[in-house]
């Protein structure tokens, strides 16, 4: 960005000092600066503001002023045959005429240049070549979640990561925000972006397009992705469906996760830590080491402790993956009280049963 100022600098300095050599010369010298100065400043703003115009926008000015430019030159042949007695008339006739029309035509080609088809003039990927198959726009929340570079890492994607420069501003923002959270946030996104585009095997593009007529992020990378004709990364469940109405592929990462994720079936056995009660009574809330939530029936009273549960059911969706299970407190208690009757055994009194005497058969009945 400094490099872009200093040239901006020394292209404004060289106007200036033409308008100064250029100058007639009953003009002053301040006159030719002010006007080359004045030139080169309207050249930055209309360069500054062409950076924010798409490509197919840019291709309709670009048309529509050679349109105007070889009307201008057709209208200044035929004021050329006319006689008049006043040629400084037809000369200012061809100035005005040639700044109208071109007016016009660039006008008319930023209006009417998105209904442009430039596959169309020559190959599927003439406007970003190799886009509608390989490159791959990346959202905030996908940056921030961190998992893209690891899975950019493995090589499982290929083609070019695109970030767009609207992104870049936003995790800028968050990363300079007062919230103690979102500046931690964004700046581990700022952190995960240097890391991808320090690997070998991952070709990162910055695109400069933007959108001002759109203000929302989400909808300026649907618009990106109509524009690259490509997909989408993000794990945004709302940006993911908004994409899917208007027909922009989405690569969502917690649904990779999900598939990815052993199964649970109900039935099986797994050990947890309750960490918190739940909303509804007796309930108990433990977490797996990848975040996913496990609601236990009967152990609000084992908060803190670790417990061997049965699965019930499994809730899996594109959000993220809920398991219940059921506490059985006989179940646990039962082996110690058998481990506790064990130990106390050898102390259990030993009752005497009194036998009756045998009697003699020598001895007759009275």
């Amino acid at each position: 960005m400094l490099d872009f100022i200093l040239f901006r600098i020394i292209f404004v300095i060289v106007l200036a000092s033409a308008g100064v050599w250029l100058r007639p010369q009953s003009e002053p010298l301040w006159s030719g600066a002010l006007f080359g100065t004045a030139f080169g400043l309207v050249a930055i703003v209309l360069e500054r503001r062409f950076a924010r115009v798409s490509l197919k926008q840019t291709l309709g000015i670009a048309i529509g002023v050679t349109s105007g430019m070889l009307c201008a030159a057709l209208v200044s042949v035929v004021l050329g045959q006319m006689a008049t007695d006043n040629p400084a008339a037809i000369h200012f006739t061809r100035i005005a005429v040639l700044l109208v029309l071109v007016y016009f035509g660039a006008a008319t080609g930023a209006a009417k240049g998105e209904l442009l088809n430039p596959e169309a003039l020559g190959g599927g990927s003439w406007e970003k070549p190799g886009a509608p198959s390989t490159h791959k726009i990346l959202d905030t929340s996908v940056i921030i979640d961190g998992r893209i570079a690891d899975i950019a890492e493995t090589g499982f994607l290929d083609g070019v990561l695109v970030i767009p420069q609207f992104v870049l501003h936003e995790l800028q923002m968050v990363a300079d925000s007062q919230d103690s959270g979102k500046r931690t946030r964004g700046r581990r996104g700022l952190d995960v972006l240097q890391r991808i585009q320090k690997m070998t095997q991952v070709r990162v593009q910055i695109a400069e397009e933007d959108f001002p007529q759109v203000r929302e992020v989400d909808m300026k990378l649907i618009e990106l992705a109509k524009v690259y004709r490509c997909k989408i990364v993000t794990n945004d469940f709302n940006l993911n469906k908004v994409a899917q109405v208007r027909g922009v592929q989405v690569l969502n990462i917690n649904e990779l996760t999900n598939s990815l994720r052993p199964v649970v079936l109900p039935g099986e056995t797994m050990r947890v830590f309750i960490l918190k009660e739940g909303k509804e009574y007796n309930q108990g809330v433990a977490y797996l080491d990848d975040g996913t939530m496990v609601v236990v029936d009967n152990a609000r009273r084992m908060i803190s402790k670790t417990l061997d549960i049965s699965v019930t059911s499994v809730l899996q969706t594109t959000a993220g993956k809920m398991i219940f299970g059921k506490y059985d407190e006989r179940g646990q208690a039962a082996p110690g009280t058998q481990a506790a009757a064990a130990a106390h055994g050898s102390e259990r009194p030993v009752e005497r049963v009194e036998r009756p005497a045998r009697r003699d058969p020598s001895v007759g009945e009275n």
